[in-house]
């Protein structure tokens, strides 16, 4: 696997450098190949660099966080973002989803677990810990019943791919599991989002809780 080409974004100084010291022990991981302090800067160098994963914080000049990554995944829909924040609001964390983000994490992680969940990154699994996937669960738990799309719009073989997504499985292992190709789970997947009107994985797991495909407390 070559290591993610990535952009660091946030507008301390001191955390950026901290944080870039940290990512070059793990060379095998991650490559930063560029650091930006606002929001503009960071959507004009994703425009040039196009990375692979995006680390950005909420707090920012010249376009927050959310903002940013809205116009990052405009020019550059292939990077994976990750919000990196101190910021623990519910609409925070709900919008960032929303919006297409593959992950949300808090500055307070240690860098083993930070390291552990971008390693799930080339492979489509959310970055984002217990504790908020279980308050993103929650939300998605109290929608009113009326907004909630409906099982009954998917086959049978894209339910076999919701339960393995729930499960937390790659997909080249899902692809194993079912005996299709890579690319097949890609397209089954694309599919279950689009008519659960679901945005990212993370949300297809707090869809599948909700529907009692894994439990609530897994």
């Amino acid at each position: 696997m070559n290591p993610l080409k990535t952009l660091i974004v946030d507008d301390h100084a001191l955390f950026r450098q901290g944080l870039i010291s940290l990512m070059k022990t793990r060379p095998d991981l991650v490559q930063v190949i560029g650091e930006a302090s606002s929001g503009a800067q960071a959507v004009q160098l994703a425009a040039k660099m196009r990375p692979d994963l995006a680390l950005l914080d909420i707090y920012m000049p010249e376009g927050d966080g959310l903002h940013t990554a809205r116009e990052i995944r405009k020019i550059s829909p292939e990077t994976a973002i990750v919000i990196l924040t101190s910021s623990e609001q519910d609409e925070h964390l709900r919008e960032a989803f929303r919006l297409g983000a593959a992950g949300y994490l808090l500055k307070d992680l240690n860098a083993n677990e930070l390291f552990d969940l971008l390693a799930g990154v080339t492979s489509g699994e959310p970055v984002i810990t217990r504790a908020m996937a279980a308050r993103l669960l929650k939300q998605t738990l109290y929608m009113p019943e009326k907004s909630r799309p409906h099982l009954e719009t998917l086959t049978e073989r894209e339910v076999e791919v919701l339960r393995l997504v729930a499960q937390g499985e790659s997909n080249p292992h899902i692809a194993e599991t079912l005996c299709i190709t890579v690319n097949t789970v890609k397209t089954h997947l694309k599919n279950i989002l689009a008519k659960l009107q679901l945005e990212n994985r993370t949300q297809v797991a707090a869809y599948a809780a909700q529907n009692g495909f894994i439990s609530q407390t897994d």
